[in-house]
């Protein structure tokens, strides 16, 4: 059977999970909270190294700021995205102005941006707010149907 390591959005235990119950609702060895919620997790820098690093399914990450009006215009349609996109991703959530080093790291001057990360890889960048549609379309071509 083919398993996969997701880090907990509760309390960022790794899991190792089959793919098969991915859409089984699976849960948390650790603290029994859902693995999958539907709604973007937010993060800071260590939690998106942790995510980016142990999660068997491709990490969408939404890079805004509280001051961004097209932020937080899109916030609404990413989390509509996640409720989309999962268990195909996980979708996080990171605040440009806590991540210096991830802002430099991955070269991004304007926001919002999402970064896609498949095994542990940047493979797609996109600045500026879009819907929860052009998001979904944006991520598919690197999101397979069994979620890895």
């Amino acid at each position: 059977m083919s398993m996969i390591t997701l880090a907990c959005p509760a309390c960022a235990t790794l899991n190792r999970v089959p793919v098969l119950r991915l859409a089984q609702s699976p849960r948390c060895g650790a603290c029994h909270q859902p693995l999958f919620t539907g709604a973007p997790v937010e993060v800071d820098e260590a939690g998106l190294e942790r995510h980016i690093r142990h999660n068997g399914i491709p990490v969408l990450v939404d890079v805004w700021a509280a001051w961004c009006g097209p932020c937080r215009a899109m916030a609404p349609q990413f989390a509509q995205a996640a409720a989309r996109l999962e268990p195909q991703a996980r979708l996080l959530k990171l605040d440009a102005d806590r991540a210096p080093a991830t802002m430099a790291r991955y070269r991004i001057q304007s926001i919002p941006t999402l970064l896609l990360f498949v095994s542990g890889q940047l493979v797609a960048n996109q600045a500026g707010a879009m819907s929860a549609a052009q998001i979904a379309q944006w991520a598919a071509p690197h999101l397979s149907p069994t979620g890895v």
